[in-house]
């Protein structure tokens, strides 16, 4: 079992989980690990996406990486959306427009493709050579939501940029792809289950197109106080950036708007074949969902969230108790043979584009089987991919995370 030591600034992230969810943003941390020079990959502004009002939190241009495909998967396209937590109140969101989770004025002028997103065979070898595209998270609400708040300059623009983005890309080629895969992590996984449906109907008929979420099974759970802190953090979202007209109306015609934003919710009305990748014991939801500072004033569960092993009988067995609800939550998406599962017990967040859990000589496995060969094979329809994993600790291939601030 590998261990990651997470050797960030946590106590910084800590102080915006409470109001603004800021995401734990693994991805980044780890999406060098095993990868000696990865595929650096400019970004793209969107031109005409003010005209359509699809415009960050500031008011600046939304934006993406592509790195264009070669060879067979020259017509083939994957599309990545970015994740990064939320924002639900005016001070996060103002907050949130000063970094670039917010502003294009403030992302990095190119980034690393690992993962699913790298060029190279032997770390990708099923998507390799498709158009690969990275589309950057700026509006706070997994690209749902839609309003304004003059008094504070802010905009609530996620739809649109979806829109926006989705015409650049056809525009770029896309409308002539074969095949394609919306893929997303955390609040971007999240927005791949959000949209999916919406993907598969950009393309004609013949066209394969699936999508994949890695880390957006966020649960509609109760916290170590017994109170619902992601709900009630979900519903800030939806109510304060307009996200309800947006959500899917197979949940929405019969379920509150917040109730819409969780994807326990909605798998199992997706039309279109769908992947769920995540961890059963996911860092993000144990961190800022499960035990916030808010949901233990005492500080009894910070040294078991940050490192796994200094929990005691108890807390494990409450972790025993957030899996099984996860497995309940996709009990009936799971029956449809067009969907694919891999939900492994470990502590992780994201394991799509870091290199090390994607696809490498250790990567995690379930079975003997691993997450890229997985996805591949439920894509291409080469097998059936459908692996829960046995409860911790049985899993010795995982990629453990633990924090030190």
């Amino acid at each position: 079992m590998k261990v990651l030591w997470a050797f960030v600034v946590v106590q910084f992230v800590l102080g915006r989980w409470v109001d603004g969810f800021e995401d734990l943003n693994v991805t980044e941390l780890f999406s060098y690990f095993g990868v000696a020079r990865p595929l650096m990959v400019p970004l793209t502004l969107i031109p005409g996406a003010a005209a359509k009002g699809a415009v960050c939190l500031d008011g600046t241009l939304p934006a993406y990486h592509l790195h264009r495909g070669f060879g067979s998967g020259a017509n083939s396209w994957l599309i990545q959306l970015e994740g990064g937590g939320w924002c639900n109140n005016i001070r996060t969101c103002v907050y949130r427009k000063t970094t670039r989770r917010g502003s294009s004025n403030y992302m990095e002028k190119q980034i690393p493709f690992t993962g699913i997103l790298s060029n190279k065979p032997e770390e990708n070898p099923d998507f390799f050579n498709w158009n690969r595209v990275k589309l950057r998270y700026c509006d706070g609400a997994s690209f749902t939501g839609e309003g304004q708040d003059k008094a504070a300059k802010l905009f609530f623009r996620g739809q649109r940029i979806w829109l926006a983005a989705m015409e650049e890309l056809m525009s770029k080629g896309m409308r002539y792809a074969n095949q394609a895969l919306l893929s997303g992590c955390s609040a971007g996984g999240l927005a791949s289950i959000l949209h999916c449906d919406e993907f598969r109907e950009l393309f004609p008929k013949n066209t394969k197109v699936k999508c994949l979420g890695d880390a957006g099974l966020f649960l509609d759970a109760l916290d170590v106080s017994g109170g619902r802190t992601l709900r009630a953090m979900f519903g800030g979202v939806v109510n304060f950036q307009g996200a309800g007209k947006n959500l899917p109306r197979t949940c929405t015609n019969h379920m509150d708007p917040t109730s819409c934003f969780f994807p326990q919710n909605l798998v199992a009305n997706i039309r279109t074949p769908l992947f769920l990748l995540n961890a059963a014991y996911d860092t993000w939801q144990i961190q800022a969902s499960l035990a916030p500072p808010s949901a233990d004033p005492h500080g009894y569960w910070h040294a078991c969230k940050m490192n796994y092993r200094a929990c005691n009988p108890s807390q494990i067995q409450f972790f025993q108790g957030f899996r099984n609800e996860m497995l309940n939550s996709v009990r009936g998406f799971s029956v449809s043979r067009q969907n694919g599962l891999f939900i492994n017990s470990c502590f992780a967040h994201c394991q799509s584009e870091r290199q090390d859990t994607w696809f490498g000589n250790n990567s995690p496995l379930i079975g003997n089987k691993g997450i890229a060969r997985s996805v591949g094979d439920w894509y291409f329809e080469r097998s059936t991919a459908k692996a829960i994993d046995c409860p911790y600790p049985c899993d010795r291939t995982c990629h453990n995370l633990v924090f030190r601030a």
